[in-house]
């Protein structure tokens, strides 16, 4: 499965948690303005897989930053696509500053990412995109000036609508979060190594939905503030990395024993 998007997005992201019945209902709400996208069109049941690998420096800076509440942050992942993902591969980061969020995205057609990122590897041979191309040298840029490197993997299912009135608007539904430590640069899901989420500790009361709605930065469609109204939403934070990184630690599950989980910190903190 093949995956594009504009290398490089600004916008905002609202998220909620709703229960799994209630997807049904804002389906059917947003049908008069969105579609379905490719995607979640050829799925039998709407969704689809994506999969994220997740870095971090190794004193976890850009998951200390989220957990500090910082205004100004930022983290890194590898993005692939389906159970058993195929090139392109997706080199992912997502800067948030206050409720705006940019993201930069570049494809790379290399299954061996150590070379990708190696410091003198042409990072930008493969792609004719100039933004792209630089998207590309930031993330690596970035990984060597963190000594970023993988720490979890991610996984779920996602049913996905693209507005039919606006620039650009989205409403994704992401469901069955599953994890698992990962600390090689292997963008695949291992079905088997992956374990569910926590519900009682990572969502809300029966709430193992993430809805987000996306938009452009310079205004949110009126048709997505009648949904937030009709469906009485309320908006929360909700990071699918530290969700997972949690998980990781509290299982002790990390091969390397020296690390300190950046979580009992925050709570002593707290």
């Amino acid at each position: 499965m093949k995956v594009s998007a504009a290398p490089v997005l600004e916008r905002y992201e609202l998220k909620y948690t709703i229960p799994m019945e209630q997807v049904a209902d804002i389906v059917a709400f947003v049908a008069p303005y969105c579609h379905p996208d490719k995607y979640s069109e050829n799925s039998p049941d709407g969704f689809y897989q994506v999969n994220s690998l997740y870095l971090d420096s190794p004193e976890f800076i850009f998951l200390r930053r989220r957990l500090d509440g910082s205004e100004n942050r930022f983290n890194m992942r590898v993005r692939s696509y389906g159970p058993n993902p195929k090139l392109p591969y997706f080199l992912e980061i997502k800067h948030k500053l206050g409720d705006i969020v940019r993201k930069y995205r570049a494809r790379i057609e290399d299954e061996c990412l150590e070379r990708v990122l190696a410091p003198d590897t042409d990072i930008s041979r493969d792609l004719t995109d100039q933004v792209e191309a630089d998207n590309a040298i930031l993330f690596r840029r970035l990984v060597h000036s963190y000594n970023a490197a993988p720490v979890v993997m991610t996984s779920y299912r996602r049913m996905a609508f693209f507005s039919d009135c606006d620039d650009y608007a989205r409403v994704t539904f992401d469901a069955g979060l599953r994890f698992m430590p990962q600390q090689e640069y292997r963008p695949l899901e291992v079905s088997e190594l992956l374990a569910p989420s926590d519900m009682e500790t990572v969502f809300d009361d029966r709430c193992s939905v993430v809805l987000e709605l996306k938009c452009y930065s310079k205004q949110v469609p009126l048709w997505m503030v009648d949904l937030i109204r009709t469906f009485d939403l309320k908006r929360r934070g909700f990071s699918k990395y530290s969700a997972a990184l949690a998980q990781v630690f509290r299982r002790n599950e990390f091969d390397d024993s020296h690390r300190v989980s950046p979580f009992a910190g925050f709570e002593k903190r707290k």
